[in-house]
């Protein structure tokens, strides 16, 4: 239960803070736990504390878009028609926003760092982001620790 609640912890703060990669973590704690259950229920924890970090870069991007510093830059005519590009191609094709959020959460490209504010800043559906960011992180944080699993027993 420990080590659960660890992963889900430290999983969140790699969320938030871009140079604390949680793939470090899951090859140390991969290692010292084994077992395909482990690996899936750590997979999982990792995936939703990911998912709890991004929310959160999701909301000051989706917040942040209202305020005075980003309606000035909004301003710029050049600006703001490539805002308006992408809004309208993220709310005209769901399976296009889910399709490159799921992407960049389960592979990395582009990084989901960047991608959750994108996806806050063109105010994707929460319902949406939610379970792309909790799927595409859990499975690729599964996939590494039965990696580690694997290779060391």
């Amino acid at each position: 239960m420990w080590l659960w609640l660890t992963t889900f912890a430290i999983s969140i703060a790699s969320a938030l803070i871009p140079f604390l990669p949680i793939e470090v973590y899951i090859l140390g704690a991969g290692a010292a736990e084994g077992g395909t259950g482990t690996a899936i229920s750590l997979g999982i924890a990792a995936g939703a504390g990911a998912t709890v970090g991004k929310i959160i870069w999701y909301e000051a991007a989706r917040r942040g878009v209202d305020s005075a510093w980003a309606q000035k830059k909004l301003s710029n005519p050049k600006i703001r028609s490539g805002y308006l590009r992408w809004q309208q191609r993220m709310e005209g094709r769901p399976v296009y926003a889910v399709a490159i959020m799921f992407l960049a959460a389960s592979v990395g490209v582009p990084p989901l760092l960047v991608m959750a504010a994108v996806g806050g800043l063109l105010k994707m559906p929460m319902w949406l982001f939610i379970p792309t960011v909790f799927i595409g992180r859990s499975l690729r944080f599964t996939l590494l620790f039965l990696g580690v699993d694997f290779a060391l027993h």
